[in-house]
């Protein structure tokens, strides 16, 4: 993500949301920018015109529609739009010259740079990056993904036709995956959460080799082992080693490229997670029924929770683990195995300091959004928040976030003292 340049301390107002809505017959949700300064949402201009607004003023170019409107990691504001019937992805007001029957599901590259959007164009399904569309589409499509530095996108794809009732054809395998609109050779039942290398070279994906095997393909290689039931795979950082949860007779394990390589095996594992060291591996799992927590290289914290856990975070030095976890009906921040003594309605997911020594949070009580640091509210009472941002010497927090304030909506940025 792009990091704030303004750091000194203070309050700012950036959008009056009441002047807006003044404004404009029409607005959608509104979101705001990784560095605060802007506010976006889609807005009605005029009978059957829209736009996106940003700190008050509606981008110049108008569209029969506009919807989904995004930052990029790098601050770039995105809108998937639609002009005459054809749908695109506009970035900073300007669209893309090419269209399609219609665009969803933009996806952003880690470095902020490469942009894609699933699209539909002559009854196929195809994606399209930064622009280009695949020049082969698909009769289906299923779950995508783009490469960390943007190179490249991949999806899954139905590559032989069957009717409804055709099991036969079915089982002979008819999914596979596209990496640019080039499909694998080789087929499967079926296929699911295609991930990237960091390199962007190579695509591992879950698949479906018959109707009770399960296992992953590495850039249309299925692993030489089966299991009865494996989850989304990730690749070991630097490397076309993956890793993925697996179902085995003693319980779920993480497997490396087919064999398991923890000793420890659960009830269920999943959401695997490397440390920024590129060596400690965090998972969710349930040590036993009923029970959630995280699995650090295999071994689960002590605390469990009875509903769920989730959004697993690395501290910048591979030292810490947070987590949010949900038990007896509310939510929670969970660090290093510890839980906060605050409960949410719902939280968001944790955000370590650079310095890794603290860990905020964005969280819905009683009705209105709050932030947190290690448990403790910082500034509360927001109609939206937007997830805390720490500064670079981790004594300052960026809140972002929109208020009534004198029976008026507004958006400001505030820089607080920790």
């Amino acid at each position: 993500m792009k990091s704030p340049g303004d750091w000194e301390a203070g309050k700012r107002q950036i959008a009056d949301l009441s002047l807006w809505k003044e404004t404009f017959s029409y607005m959608e949700e509104p979101y705001a920018a990784p560095d605060g300064e802007t506010l976006a949402a889609v807005v009605q201009t005029g009978e059957m015109e829209f736009s996106v607004c940003v700190n008050g003023q509606p981008w110049e170019a108008v569209f029969d529609k506009a919807w989904y409107p995004r930052f990029t990691p790098d601050g770039r504001l995105t809108a998937l739009v639609s002009q005459e019937q054809q749908w695109t992805l506009a970035v900073d007001g300007v669209a893309w010259e090419s269209g399609f029957d219609f665009a969803w599901n933009t996806q952003f590259a880690a470095n902020g740079q490469g942009l894609a959007v699933f699209a539909q164009e002559g009854g196929e399904y195809k994606m399209a990056l930064d622009g280009n569309g695949w020049e082969e589409g698909f009769s289906d499509m299923g779950d995508g993904a783009l490469a960390p530095d943007g190179s490249a996108c991949a999806a899954v794809v139905q590559v032989t036709s069957f009717s409804e009732g055709d099991i036969f054809t079915f089982k002979k395998g008819c999914y596979t995956v596209a990496v640019n609109g080039t499909a694998w050779e080789q087929a499967f039942v079926n296929c699911w959460t295609p991930v990237f290398s960091q390199d962007g070279k190579s695509v591992a994906t879950q698949v479906r080799v018959n109707l009770y095997d399960y296992t992953v393909a590495v850039d249309g290689k299925p692993w030489d082992a089966t299991f009865p039931c494996v989850w989304e795979p990730l690749f070991v950082p630097g490397s076309t080693s993956v890793v993925a949860p697996v179902k085995t007779p003693k319980g779920w394990t993480l497997a490396r490229d087919g064999k398991p390589c923890w000793s420890s095996f659960f009830v269920q594992l999943l959401r695997q997670r490397f440390a920024p060291d590129n060596k400690t591996v965090a998972a969710v799992c349930a040590p036993k029924y009923g029970r959630w927590t995280v699995a650090i290289d295999g071994n689960p914290w002590k605390s469990t929770f009875d509903e769920a856990v989730w959004d697993v975070v690395f501290s910048p030095n591979s030292k810490r683990v947070a987590a949010t976890a949900k038990d007896n009906g509310k939510w929670t921040v969970v660090c290093d195995g510890k839980a906060w003594d605050e409960k949410f309605d719902m939280v968001f997911a944790p955000v370590f300091s650079p310095d890794s020594g603290r860990v905020a949070a964005r969280a819905i009580v009683n009705g209105k959004q709050a932030l947190f640091v290690d448990g403790k509210m910082v500034a509360q009472d927001f109609s939206r928040a937007f997830d805390p941002v720490f500064g670079p010497q981790s004594d300052r927090l960026l809140i972002k976030g929109i208020k009534d304030e004198a029976n008026r909506l507004v958006y400001s940025r505030e820089v607080l003292v920790l």
